[in-house]
This record gives C-alpha cells, sequence and structure tokens, in this order.
C-alpha cells in the first residue's frame, strides 16, 4: 500500500478501496475469480502493446502458431466469443500479416486459421513477454501454491459450461 509522501497516509482512494475488501462480497470465489481476471488482463495488455496484440489476438495466434488448424467455429467455442468477434479477430491478424485462412480439408465449407511465418515469430517473442509478466505478478506465491492455483484454473477451464 503506498502513502502519501508529505503526510505518510493513505490516499483517500487506496483507503476506499481497502474498506471495500471489508465487504461481504470479499470472500466470493466468484467474484475473486472475476477481479483476478481483470487485474491478469490488464497486466497481460501492457505486456502485449508493444506487438500491437490484445489478449484476445494473442490467444487466438497462439492456438493458430500451435498448428492445431482450428475452424471459425472451433475458435468461437473454445474461446467463448461470438463467431463475429473471432471473424474481425482473424481479420485484425490477416491484414498484420499475422495468421491466414485456408479451406478446411475437413470441411470445404469451411476456413481453418494458421500462423504465417511473421505470425509464428511474433507469437514467441509475446509468449517470452507475457510468462515474465506473469512470473512477476505471481512471484509472491510461493512455487507449490503457483503450480496447484494452475492445476485448479485449468481444471475449472476445462469442465462443461453451466448454461
Amino acid at each position: 500500500m503506498a502513502l502519501d509522501s508529505t503526510t505518510g497516509a493513505q490516499s483517500p482512494t487506496e483507503a476506499g478501496l481497502s474498506r471495500l475488501w471489508n465487504s461481504a462480497i470479499s470472500d466470493d470465489v466468484s467474484f475473486l475469480l472475476a477481479r483476478a481476471n481483470a487485474v491478469s488482463m490488464a497486466r497481460t495488455h501492457e505486456a502485449l502493446s508493444p506487438f500491437g496484440l490484445k489478449v484476445r489476438s494473442y490467444a487466438l495466434l497462439g492456438i493458430a502458431a500451435a498448428d492445431t488448424r482450428p475452424s471459425q467455429r472451433e475458435l468461437s467455442e473454445f474461446l467463448r466469443l461470438d463467431p463475429s468477434q473471432i471473424v474481425a479477430l482473424v481479420d485484425e491478424l490477416q491484414s498484420k500479416g499475422l495468421a491466414r485462412r485456408q479451406p478446411d480439408p475437413r470441411d470445404r465449407r469451411a476456413n481453418v486459421v494458421v500462423a504465417t511465418e511473421a505470425g509464428l515469430r511474433l507469437f514467441e517473442e509475446a509468449r517470452r513477454e507475457v510468462l515474465t509478466a506473469e512470473a512477476t505478478w505471481l512471484a509472491e506465491l510461493p512455487r507449490e501454491t503457483r503450480d496447484r492455483f494452475g492445476r485448479a484454473l485449468a481444471r475449472l477451464a476445462t469442465t462443461d459450461d453451466v448454461s
């Protein structure tokens, strides 16, 4: 917590935020996940800004870079985004020369998304920065706790949705 350099006291904003953590919501797991996600997204966006990427475009590029050849429909379902958002993300990556659409050999009515050589290189550079930012953010947690936390998140992320 930062203190005012002239008085040694908390700023009104910091005092207000501390007070808010005393509310009933502070132990609500759904709220804590949402708040941690917001903090994570902000930190990741900061790490990705030199690369001209945001979290969603980075995720899509990472999937395409893994040579999984996903269809746009698969990307929509996996990333939990509306198909129109996937179209816009692929269009953005394609306009930057980072990804391209190719006909899906399994379904000629669909396209798959693949990373270009430039996309592969950019993803690798961006990934190093994202992993560094993540390590910095999680550094206060003991290694065993970070590992358990990662496994728990992976398990939650792969469970069926409640609709």
